[in-house]
């Protein structure tokens, strides 16, 4: 007889939770925390160096216990070994799943179809320094003798995302005799705009495509390799010295004028969400030195462990990810909103939105059938306090939940006055309202007129969670961006889809590919498009004069 499979609605936790959660939609915090004094230290714990505080979500130890029962139901523990051991667990494209062998020490043995990967992970890390080195200590020179002072990293998605956020989250550990700019959109006016003050003489181009083709960022380079000649009187030789490669296609790299011996190479099994701490990040590396790399990766490792071996009551991946699933497929929340305290991280939430949304926004399960449920909230967010500014009004007083979580430092890296502590007496206080908020009797207690109360009810119940350290470090960075990657994966373990392919990415770069030669082409292109394309196409040609 066939072996019948359970779906995830059918797993007895997840009806469990289903009918659980009709229950805790009728509590408010308010009366959870009033039932237990000693909710706010219950609901904490912390682990390689971050303290998480997840006490203002709306649940109770029944919840734990109910998700803690669904990981094992859907196998977390076993999926989590089988990433580690380098099984071929992104099924569509038969690949292993290794990020975490980008920051493996060397004594490591991680295998790949019977091969140990760790070691040609740390002779690609040493070229990497070798060559960093040479550049911040002024030793590579230019095609006329100058020392580089400029780095524009030209790249798009995981090969931009990645290096742009953590230049700016470490830019206070940064050479800064070095410029850097990072160039994704082909939209020419970002390629103009990082170029349009740098001396050609001084500048030093990384290259990061995977395979030397991607259409966005192989459209800026060859901008940034007639903007170089332009600057060195036409000579081909020049490009050598001011251009590196991080891709894997010897070829098309050295038919670019690129020595390949400047080349620094990944693997298939690293995603380019998933890739900053590879060769992707040698803008990284450029910025804070070797050393500071070395320590996000040592950060990045530690995260990595204490999930692979901590409890999961006590793992905070796998808390973190496992209150998503709860907030998203039983609470009915369709976002969760990131919210640093700290201006360092002003790219964070952007680089999340990645590594969250193009992980885990599928639509079919491992073995292709449909999902029935909800995956893949949308992340957003902005650098507190400013986004209290703007959004925050909706995430108060708006109709919709949107859970928060908020990460923020004891200690400043630029200390300056009352400022720090200004800033996380904010961290808390919102965290403290969104649960709480103020009831229509404590505002009238105010002396405020009737005609007004409604407005200024803050009906609260709104789950959040902090996320606390001491500093941002390269380690800590490396701890934060590994808590949001096993977050992932265990949502997506949980909803049995493949968080490491990404196929929603293909139809509108093959389209584009098509649509590029009609708005080129000098005369009138058959379109054979849908009557609204070939009319936007019709229009824009008339618009530039073609038609």
């Amino acid at each position: 007889m066939k072996k019948t499979v359970k779906t995830l609605t059918q797993y007895p936790a997840w009806k469990a939770l289903a009918a659980h959660s009709k229950q805790i939609k009728k509590r408010h915090l308010r009366e959870l925390f009033a039932e237990d004094a000693k909710r706010g230290k219950q609901f904490t714990t912390g682990g390689a160096g971050l303290f998480l505080d997840y006490s203002k979500n709306r649940i109770t130890a029944k919840t734990l216990k109910l998700l803690l029962q669904l990981t094992k139901e859907a196998g977390l523990r076993g999926k989590i070994d089988a990433m580690f051991s380098g099984k071929k667990i992104n099924v569509t494209e038969n690949r292993a799943v290794l990020h975490i062998a980008l920051r493996a020490p060397k004594n490591a043995r991680i295998l790949v179809d019977g091969k140990n990967v760790v070691p040609d992970v740390h002779a690609v890390l040493g070229k990497m320094s070798a060559f960093s080195d040479r550049v911040r200590s002024g030793k590579w020179k230019g095609f006329t003798g100058k020392r580089i002072k400029n780095i524009v990293n030209v790249g798009i998605g995981g090969s931009d995302l990645g290096p742009v956020m953590a230049y700016e989250a470490l830019k206070h550990y940064s050479d800064r005799r070095l410029t850097f700019r990072f160039v994704s959109n082909v939209d020419g006016i970002d390629f103009v705009e990082a170029t349009h003050d740098l001396d050609p003489a001084e500048t030093l181009f990384v290259i990061s495509s995977k395979t030397f083709t991607t259409l966005e960022t192989m459209t800026n380079a060859q901008s940034a390799r007639d903007w170089l000649l332009k600057g060195m009187g036409g000579n081909v030789k020049a490009v050598a010295k001011h251009f590196v490669a991080v891709s894997t296609n010897v070829e098309k790299v050295s038919a670019f004028g690129i020595d390949t011996a400047n080349m620094f190479g990944f693997w298939d099994w690293v995603g380019g969400r998933y890739s900053m701490d590879s060769a992707i990040g040698l803008s990284t590396m450029l910025a804070i030195g070797p050393k500071g790399f070395q320590a996000m990766l040592a950060g990045f490792h530690e995260m990595d462990e204490h999930f692979r071996t901590a409890p999961f009551e006590e793992n905070l991946p796998a808390l973190l990810g496992l209150l998503t699933v709860w907030n998203t497929d039983f609470l009915g929340a369709e976002t969760v909103a990131v919210l640093p305290y700290e201006q360092y991280l002003k790219r964070f939430p952007a680089y999340l939105q990645q590594l969250t949304m193009e992980s885990n926004g599928k639509h079919v399960t491992l073995d292709g059938k449909k999902v029935d449920y909800a995956t893949g909230p949308v992340y957003w967010g902005e650098p507190g306090t400013n986004g209290q500014h703007s959004f925050y009004q909706l995430i108060h007083q708006g109709t919709r939940l949107i859970p928060c979580d908020f990460i923020a430092f004891a200690h400043a890296l630029t200390p300056l006055g009352r400022h720090h502590d200004i800033l996380l007496a904010n961290v808390f206080a919102q965290a403290e309202a969104l649960a709480f908020g103020k009831t229509a009797a404590e505002v009238k207690a105010e002396g405020t007129a009737d005609a007004l109360v409604p407005h200024r009810v803050f009906e609260g119940n709104r789950p959040s969670n902090t996320i606390l350290a001491k500093k941002l470090t390269p380690e800590i960075l490396g701890k934060l961006v590994a808590l949001y990657e096993h977050s992932v994966f265990t949502q997506g373990v949980i909803w049995n889809v493949d968080s490491f392919d990404q196929w929603g990415v293909e139809l509108g770069k093959v389209l584009a590919q098509r649509i590029v030669p009609e708005l080129e082409n000098k005369n009138e292109p058959q379109l054979k498009h849908d009557s609204s394309t070939n009319n936007l196409i019709r229009h824009y040609r008339k618009m530039k004069g073609k038609a």
